[in-house]
């Protein structure tokens, strides 16, 4: 409004000043002047207009995506939640934890020897056992970091479970499972801790044997150890290559002398065993296969002498398709009881001669991924030990086969059924069965 007025009141004014021509040129500005206001009025109230629409249309958040206010909420919420489950250690390093609670509710056959899980059947009749635990339930830890020079990195992992002690539930102590240390500069790495065998990492899927690996005494190199190693990846190009390791594993001695209990105080407990293992693959995730041969060299001191473990390996997994996986291993030689097999590695005759005992073993499981949250595993193993020394009650021969179907009831939780039968041959009495069943139900976390 007040643009309007001006050129009115500026006129009188013009009028006393100036007459004739430049009175002229003055209307002629004023008017000049008066167009251009009215046209940025007009621009004013069209850019009025379109800010309106603008501005009611961008009141709403887009789609999918929440409101300033609820996104700042649910971060502080996601804030507070990691700082009540985040686990600090002493040096700034992340680390995590990790494990399952395992409850297992099982049942026995008559030859099971008193034991929740038996290795084998026992050699004389006892009771059906049922009964329930939590013993194998797993808390473990992993880390990360620090950087080391020459751009390595460190990172390892610590598991332990409720194993030791007895069946009682008021005597279940903390044991060490399985810890490593690694130490990776590109495609090498330096390990040393607890694990399976070098030439034995691979073993068979199971929430009913999880106390010792599955397949233990019936093919199944499994025995937890301390051990040195290193790795070496080397790739042939496109999806193929091979892993080599080699290093040190600490065998244990501790099992009864067949033959000469006089010379159990001589036997040293603990030698170290010189393994390799090379791992030649092929293929992606969905299509994959594997092959790894492997050897073992130790010798046992007990006598005054030496009984040699001379082991040859090899494992593999076939993934034809996606759904299917086809896993084993197999190994043969002598004197195979420092490594997890039957704990009867040598004999010593009469003359006081060492013998190791001759041994063949071997594993295999398919497992079929039917559906996202179904699966079946279905495996088999055995042992066959041969010794000119052996006596009654010696172990000739433990087959074990089993098949479980685990189904996850959410990601992190997971029920199973498994059927299991054990059939032991004893030099002398014969072969003994022990049927195996068990209902177990596991939380991951």
């Amino acid at each position: 409004m007040t643009l309007r007025l001006l050129p009115i009141l500026l006129a009188p004014l013009a009028l006393q000043a100036q007459n004739g021509p430049d009175m002229q040129k003055i209307l002629d500005r004023l008017d000049q002047l008066e167009k251009q206001n009215q046209e940025l009025l007009a621009e004013i109230h069209e850019l009025r207009n379109e800010l309106q629409p603008e501005a009611a249309t961008a009141a709403p958040s887009p789609p999918g995506t929440a409101p300033l206010a609820e996104r700042m909420a649910v971060q502080e919420s996601r804030t507070a939640e990691m700082a009540q489950s985040k686990v600090e250690a002493s040096q700034r390093m992340p680390v995590t934890l990790t494990g399952m609670l395992l409850f297992n509710a099982f049942k026995n056959g008559e030859y099971s020897g008193g034991f929740q899980y038996p290795l084998g059947a026992a050699p004389n009749s006892g009771t059906v056992t049922t009964g329930a635990t939590l013993r194998q339930t797993i808390l473990g830890l992993k880390f990360n970091g620090p950087d080391l020079p020459g751009g390595g990195k460190v990172s390892g992992f610590f598991n332990m479970d409720f194993w030791g002690g007895t069946s009682s539930a008021s005597n279940n102590l903390f044991r060490i499972r399985t810890a490593l240390v690694d130490l990776t500069w590109g495609n090498t790495t330096f390990s040393v801790g607890q694990d399976k065998p070098i030439v034995s990492p691979r073993e068979p899927v199971s929430l009913a044997q999880v106390g010792l690996s599955p397949l233990t005494d019936a093919g199944n190199l499994w025995l937890w150890q301390p051990q040195a190693r290193i790795e070496q990846s080397i790739h042939f190009g496109g999806d193929s290559g091979m892993v080599a390791q080699a290093g040190l594993y600490q065998t244990s001695e501790s099992y009864p002398i067949n033959g000469a209990t006089a010379y159990a105080n001589s036997l040293e407990r603990a030698r170290p065993a010189y393994q390799g293992r090379f791992e030649f693959f092929k293929g992606s995730e969905n299509r994959r296969f594997e092959v790894a041969p492997g050897f073992s060299l130790s010798d046992s001191h007990v006598a005054g002498t030496t009984a040699s473990s001379r082991l040859f390996t090899i494992d593999w997994l076939a993934r034809p398709v996606s759904k299917v996986e086809i896993t084993g291993a197999f190994f043969h030689g002598d004197n195979a009881a420092g490594l997890g097999a039957l704990r009867q590695g040598f004999t010593v005759l009469p003359d006081g001669t060492v013998l190791p005992v001759h041994v063949n073993g071997a594993w295999g499981q398919i497992a079929v991924f039917a559906a996202p949250r179904l699966s079946f595993h279905f495996y088999g193993g055995e042992e066959a030990d041969h010794s000119q020394g052996f006596t009654a009650g010696n172990i000739s021969r433990n087959l074990t086969y089993a098949g479980n179907v685990i189904y996850k009831l959410a990601p992190n939780v997971l029920a199973a059924f498994e059927v299991a039968q054990a059939r032991t041959n004893y030099v002398a009495q014969g072969t003994r069965l022990n049927n195996h069943y068990d209902l177990a139900l596991g939380y991951l976390f």
